[in-house]
Formats: C-alpha cells, sequence, structure tokens
C-alpha cells in the first residue's frame, strides 16, 4: 500500500517489518526480517526518517529503529495527498498556455458564423469595425453585450442607427475608389478575426496571438483616428490635393 503513496519496495518492507514489530530493532534484525539487503538498509532507513515515517534512537550504543504508529501514518498521509491535490489544484489554474497559431478562415457563412461565436464569449471588451451593413447584422448582439457590462466600441463605414455609446463612422468620399470591403473584431483583447475581399471572395483569419493583437487594436485606433480627423477637417483635407491624393489610397 505504502508504495501507492510513492514510497519504493524496500522503504515499504522496512516500514512493514518494524510496524509488525513490539519492539524496536536494530539494523542487523531488520536486514534479516525485511529482506533488504544489507548495502542498501542504512540508506533506506535514512530515507525513511527524513520521510517521518521511521524514528531511531540510540540504546546502549546500539541503534535502534521503530515505525510510526499506523494510525499516524494514516492521518499524515491523507493530510499530505489532500494537500498535494489542493496545490496541483493552484499550479494548474495559474498555469496558461497561449495559442500563436494563426488559423485561415475561407467561406462568408462560415467566417460569419465565427465572428458571432466570439463576440458571445466576450467579457470585458469588443473592437469592431466593418461595413454598415455588416455591423446591422450584428448589431443586437453588440447592444446586448454593452447592456451586460462589456465595453463596446464600432468604428462604421456608413449611417449606422444604434443605442451604442461608442460609435465611430466614416462616410466614404465619392472618389474613395480604392476602400476595400472588410471586418475587424478584437474581443477582450486576447482573440482577433480579421477578414477581407479577395476576388469576389471573403478570407480570414483568427489568432490569439498577442503580436497580431496588438498590431490590430492599433489598426483599430488608426482608422478611428483618421475617421475622426476627416470629419471635422473634411474640407481642408478635401481641398489639399497632396493630402487628398493620400488619403483616397488608405483603406481605412
Amino acid at each position: 500500500m505504502l508504495q501507492k503513496f510513492g514510497f519504493s519496495q524496500y522503504e515499504s518492507q522496512v516500514f512493514e517489518v518494524l510496524a509488525s514489530s513490539e519492539e524496536p530493532m536494530d539494523a542487523t534484525n531488520i536486514v534479516k526480517y525485511s529482506g533488504v539487503p544489507k548495502s542498501k538498509i542504512y540508506e533506506v532507513l535514512s530515507r525513511m526518517i527524513e520521510k517521518g515515517m521511521v524514528l531511531d534512537s540510540v540504546s546502549e550504543k546500539k541503534k535502534l529503529y521503530t515505525a510510526l504508529p499506523l494510525a499516524i501514518v494514516i492521518e499524515k498521509l491523507t493530510t499530505e495527498f489532500q494537500e498535494n491535490v489542493q496545490q496541483l489544484k493552484n499550479n494548474t489554474s495559474k498555469r496558461k498556455f497561449y495559442d500563436e497559431h494563426v488559423w485561415s478562415l475561407k467561406v462568408d457563412s462560415s467566417i460569419r458564423a465565427q465572428t458571432k461565436q466570439l463576440l458571445q464569449t466576450a467579457e470585458k471588451s469588443i473592437r469592431v469595425s466593418g461595413w454598415q451593413d455588416d455591423i446591422q447584422e450584428i448589431l443586437p448582439l453588440l447592444q446586448e453585450k454593452e447592456k451586460q457590462g462589456v465595453d463596446v466600441e464600432v468604428l462604421v463605414v456608413g449611417e449606422l442607427k444604434s443605442t451604442l455609446s461608442h460609435v465611430h463612422t466614416l462616410i466614404p468620399a465619392q472618389e474613395h475608389h480604392s476602400l476595400e470591403r472588410f471586418r475587424l473584431v478584437v474581443v477582450d483583447e486576447t482573440e482577433v478575426i480579421f477578414a477581407g475581399m479577395e476576388g469576389q471572395s471573403w478570407q480570414a483569419l483568427k489568432t490569439k496571438s498577442r503580436p497580431f493583437i496588438k498590431v490590430f487594436i492599433e489598426f483599430f485606433y488608426h482608422d478611428v483616428a483618421l475617421a475622426k480627423i476627416t470629419e471635422k477637417h473634411s474640407d481642408l483635407m478635401m481641398n489639399d490635393e497632396e493630402i487628398k491624393s493620400v488619403l483616397m489610397k488608405l483603406r481605412y
């Protein structure tokens, strides 16, 4: 039974002999009755003393050994086992493994389903940017999440009527020929989905990679800043051909 608690076969044999003896024993008799080799006995006894399972004493210049009473052994092993279980729980709960993979998604319906599922998991924050019709589709979910206390911030290309507290709007100029459709969702600053058009098909990436998440959060606020600047200083910027030429090339 002791071997199930991590004791070696020799340690178990020594304890069994000492526990069944009514008197303390010396090393010679322990070897005789336990079957532990003489060359190993002092090493085994030393380990058992260190583990608190065996007591030693000197009587008439002879070293004697006795086992810890069985009832105390049971209590000792039970307590240690419970402490080890608790330590295991604590250690495993503190360890976090990060998935640094970048996953590729295709097919618009799959991307939309993945996006909604990711939004459902949000507990702290949501950053979303995209075109009006795409945002409109997930708007009820975004509004519900905000009611639950999640910090929701949206950048939308086109007009959007909503009850959300933080909506930034970009109204494209007629010259915005290169403005491409896109979707960006960052949840809890731990996971991101970014989707864009390749030809006539949607393609996306999904990742928990922290460097990518940092880039996409900065990407989001870069777009917000540009939208705000364009909104407030549109006449000035659009009348400056050099600035206008640069702005028209941006994806936003």
